[in-house]
């Protein structure tokens, strides 16, 4: 694989860091900053809402521009982003921060899907994301435990200086090994509108937010399920976490390869595990091994499903992928933010911890069905074309 894949996944790794390592320092922000537990959970959502406007917002903006140049552009944004947060005075002045390093999350994974499949032969495009991909999951086993130590340790601001440092290492690294060459005249915007507007496009989508929709439906919880109903200590949630990451990274690799094979069956059989596993927790949950490898098997389950999204958006989106690709990557944003709005939702509602996994299951169960008739559209022109022969 081209060494241009690494630099990709660096970018990768500094932008999952970033998005998540606040989950594990909203204690030590709203006690510096004067602000509750809830407010500051407020700047998850504002990440994610930052995510799903700047990634079409940006892509458009720069879509006539060379495709290095992007890569750098976005991740001089998002490490002037985690600057401003390092240096952020208030709360508020935090969240406009965090809503700029946002930004260039949506629009960098969208353009560097396009860069990473434009380095290799067209058998291996699914892995070259996987790889990219790699530095996401790298940061949920590295990343975050270490920014998490590092602000608790010292400050919460250090882990925003040490996301700054991530951001240079992965410009210098786009510049040095990423190609500045771009095959072909850059795509009209009314081109990438039209794109995205396809039906099968927006089936693709659609597929994302349900299937990542029913992992966040879950996981989001995972800690007081542990906790609560399994009936683990809480010392033990971080050890099985990182299982969790190592079950993402596999599952992202096999993904890319089973997608490399044949897309469709790929993408068909991921969301399949994922709903299986969701619906073995329900049971697996309440005993100590069956939950613990169940969680490891739902990482490994849930980014198996990536590649094979990406590449199905990118495939249908023909010659003008940049939009489709940026905004698929919202599609998995908004995933994450419905389903753990639904999860907390049945919890409410008083339907036990363990009612998060049917409920996620029946989400992904639905980004199935949305695979299934999308697969079955392929094949629609063949049979108008059996059935009005040719005289």
């Amino acid at each position: 694989m081209p060494a241009a894949l690494y630099a990709l996944a660096a970018g990768a790794f500094g932008i999952g860091t970033t998005e998540f390592v606040i989950m594990g320092l909203l204690l030590e922000v709203g006690n510096d900053l004067g602000v509750t537990i809830a407010a500051a959970g407020l700047l998850i959502t504002g990440y994610a809402l930052g995510v799903v406007v700047g990634a079409p917002l940006l892509t458009v903006l720069t879509g006539t521009w060379p495709r290095k140049k992007v890569l750098l552009g976005l991740m001089a944004l998002f490490t002037i982003g985690n600057l401003a947060c390092a240096l952020a005075p208030d709360y508020w002045s935090l969240m406009a921060a965090r809503v700029v390093a946002a930004f260039a999350h949506g629009a960098f994974f969208g353009v560097g899907s396009v860069v990473a499949t434009s380095l290799v032969p067209a058998e291996k495009k699914a892995s070259a994301i996987a790889i990219m991909f790699t530095g996401l999951t790298a940061a949920n086993i590295l990343g975050v435990p270490f920014g998490t130590w590092l602000g608790q340790t010292l400050d919460w601001r250090a882990t925003f200086w040490a996301v700054t440092a991530i951001g240079l290492v992965a410009m210098a690294a786009t510049a040095l090994l990423v190609p500045a060459k771009d095959s072909g005249q850059a795509p009209r915007l009314k081109d990438e509108l039209r794109a995205v507007l396809q039906p099968q496009v927006l089936l693709g989508f659609l597929m994302t937010v349900l299937g990542f929709g029913g992992l966040f439906t879950a996981f989001t919880y995972i800690a007081p399920i542990l906790t609560q109903v399994t009936g683990l200590p809480e010392s033990w949630v971080a050890p099985i976490l990182l299982l969790f990451g190592l079950g993402l990274i596999a599952g992202n690799l096999l993904g890319g390869k089973l997608a490399d094979r044949a897309l469709m069956p790929a993408l068909v059989g991921t969301l399949m595990a994922l709903s299986a596993v969701l619906v073995a927790m329900v049971w697996g949950a309440h005993e100590t091994i069956p939950a613990i490898i169940g969680v490891a098997l739902l990482g490994a389950a849930s980014f198996a499903t990536v590649p094979p999204l990406q590449m199905r958006v990118l495939g249908k989106a023909g010659g003008a992928p940049n939009l489709a690709s940026a905004l698929n990557i919202a599609a998995f944003n908004l995933g994450n933010a419905i389903g753990a709005w639904a999860g907390g939702f049945a919890i409410d509602q008083g339907a036990g911890l363990t009612s998060v996994f049917w409920l996620a299951a029946l989400i992904s169960l639905g980004g199935l069905a949305v695979a299934l008739i999308s697969w079955r559209l392929d094949f629609r022109p063949a049979r108008i074309a059996a059935a009005c022969p040719a005289e």
